[in-house]
């Protein structure tokens, strides 16, 4: 797949580009920064990515509170 084809998508609470792009592949996610899209880009299975949702989703990664 070549770099053209790929479809990075950013939050829609995005609100001053400063945020992390995420692409979906047959092969698993990529996340990248929006700030700097052709530096480094992280690559996830799909079940490493799914696993990761669940755990920000049930608040795994909130910080505590006193």
């Amino acid at each position: 797949m070549t770099e053209k084809a790929l479809l990075w998508q950013r939050s829609f609470a995005c609100e001053d580009a400063a945020c992390v792009e995420v692409c979906v592949t047959p092969e698993g996610v990529m996340v990248r920064s929006s700030t700097a899209p052709d530096g480094l880009v992280l690559h996830f299975t799909t079940a490493a990515w799914k696993a990761f949702l669940a755990e920000a989703t049930s608040g795994q990664f909130d910080p505590p509170t006193c």
